[in-house]
């Protein structure tokens, strides 16, 4: 009888209020505004109000050990993001409260202690100076951005840390940022939102050089200064007011399907930006813009769908987009001062004829649409005259074919300055007519008021299944999505305070 296992009849009695077990002291001397994990859950940053970043690794045996600590910024760290360990160095991204971005590289050959902060790497240091506010021309040159001599020497001492990368807002700081890495290209991706409500989006097409960083596009996304918005559109920060601004990038690797098959490129991007009490969501259109003379085929931000001043009664603090796009819809949650976090619905159906006639998957049907969207590598092609674009059947009468013909010649300096400020207005109003716009419908599938403070921090999980936030009375809530399509509250930890110790 004494290799039978014990408890034969009933099991023990456990507790039934779930315990957890401290795995990692952060080690920082002031408060913890910013935290961050990487893709596979093994390594995990931590942002200061000191401007320190500490970064710890866990090893095979469970533990977190320390790795690297520096001082990264001069003040309260905003926010940080790792980047996919695809990407050789590891990356890591910095924003702070003084409204320079940063991005660190890891030395994996040098010393535990130093392997971010090592101060005799090569920089490379950059200030933008563009204004990014309404007017903006989204075609100027990247090359306008010139060196900063406050931190171009940075890190020349030998005792400095130096970043990597590093550039910031002449006009306005910025308050948040989002970066995105597409393998197939091997394409990188960074979304700035600043102070005034400026949208600046670069593209780094070669991973290796960290600098080579170009300009996709810039709009704004409140209305100009001493510009009364429309009902339901938002509005901008007053002078002295608390502003909220927050940017998000579509996390999935792919497009919806229902996006594809309502006309989104299947290389289109897209970005949820909260701004004050209102959300914007943005997809990129191929457009042909006109340099010196010369057609070039290139990409531009539209107002794809608005969750528009009334629905939230506060400023968004918080905005995050759903993994796991394969439901055939999109997922954005939102964190407000009001205390509720709302979750919405985001859907592109098949309007007009197109709805009638049901765009397919055959193979004829995917080469006209390849070759209607640029993806044979030159300009868009023009669509027949009968065919549907953007939810809106296109007449073939003679204005439209000498409006078609007038937009081919060539046009000069000041007249492409003009049509591109026009274009900027029109993706400000949001308008759904314009070609290449695809329709968006947004519906609230559900309001939770678990927290009853102020919500400020708001994420999904990697598979979109799970949806926390964090409210002002420190306790972490985990909702779940119920059969019918509702979410409802599945789990609640609580925080207990205790005092920090430096390791």
């Amino acid at each position: 009888m004494a290799g039978m296992a014990p408890y034969l009849n009933d099991p023990p009695a456990v507790d039934e209020v779930s315990s957890f077990d401290l795995l990692l002291k952060h080690g920082h001397q002031d408060l913890v505004q910013a935290v961050a994990f990487n893709s596979y859950g093994d390594r995990c940053a931590t942002g200061s109000v000191d401007g320190k970043i500490r970064v710890f690794n866990r090893h095979k045996d469970g533990i977190w050990r320390h790795c690297d600590n520096w001082s990264a910024h001069g003040g309260e760290i905003l926010e940080l993001q790792w980047l996919p360990p695809t990407i050789y160095p590891n990356l890591l991204a910095s924003l702070g409260i003084e409204g320079r971005f940063k991005l660190w590289a890891e030395d994996p050959s040098a010393a535990p202690g130093r392997r971010f902060s090592n101060a005799t790497r090569g920089s490379s240091s950059q200030s933008n100076s563009r204004n990014t506010g309404p007017g903006a021309n989204p075609n100027s040159s990247f090359g306008s951005m010139s060196g900063d001599p406050t931190t171009s020497n940075l890190g020349s001492g030998g005792n400095k840390p130096q970043a990597a990368f590093e550039t910031r807002n002449a006009r306005s700081p910025y308050r948040s940022f989002s970066m995105k890495h597409v393998d197939d290209t091997r394409h990188t991706y960074l979304a700035l939102v600043s102070a005034d409500g400026g949208l600046t989006v670069y593209e780094n097409e070669t991973p290796e050089d960290l600098a080579d960083y170009s300009l996709l596009d810039e709009l704004s996304v409140v209305p100009p200064p001493g510009v009364s918005p429309g009902p339901g559109t938002g509005r901008g920060p007053a002078r002295g007011e608390e502003t909220a601004f927050r940017v998000r990038f579509d996390p999935n690797a792919e497009v919806c399907y229902s996006a594809l098959r309502a006309g989104v490129p299947g290389d289109a991007l897209a970005v949820v930006v909260a701004a004050m009490d209102c959300v914007r969501i943005y997809r990129t259109r191929d457009v042909v813009q006109q340099t010196m003379g010369v057609a070039t085929a290139g990409r531009e931000f539209y107002l794809a769908a608005e969750i528009g001043a009334g629905v939230h009664r506060g400023l968004v603090r918080d905005v995050a987009w759903a993994p796991g796009n394969i439901r055939g819809f999109d997922l954005i949650a939102t964190a407000c001062q009001d205390g509720f976090v709302r979750v919405f619905r985001v859907e592109t159906p098949l309007g007009g004829h197109q709805e009638s006639e049901g765009r397919g998957w055959s193979v004829g049907e995917v080469r006209r649409h390849s070759r209607r969207s640029g993806g044979g590598g030159g300009a868009p092609a023009a669509a027949p005259a009968d065919e549907d674009v953007g939810g809106s059947r296109r007449a073939s009468t003679s204005a439209g074919a000498s409006a078609e013909l007038m937009q081919a010649l060539p046009k000069s300096g000041i007249r492409a300055g003009f049509d591109q400020l026009r274009t900027s207005s029109e993706r400000r109003s949001g308008g759904n007519t314009a070609q290449s716009q695809v329709r968006h419908i947004v519906t609230e599938m559900a309001r939770l008021d678990s927290h009853r403070t102020p919500v400020w921090r708001v994420g999904f999980d990697d598979d979109g299944q799970i949806l926390g936030s964090v409210g002002d009375e420190g306790k972490l809530m985990c909702y779940r999505q119920t059969p019918d399509g509702s979410w409802a509250k599945s789990a609640e930890l609580g925080m207990m305070k205790m005092r920090m110790a430096a390791v």
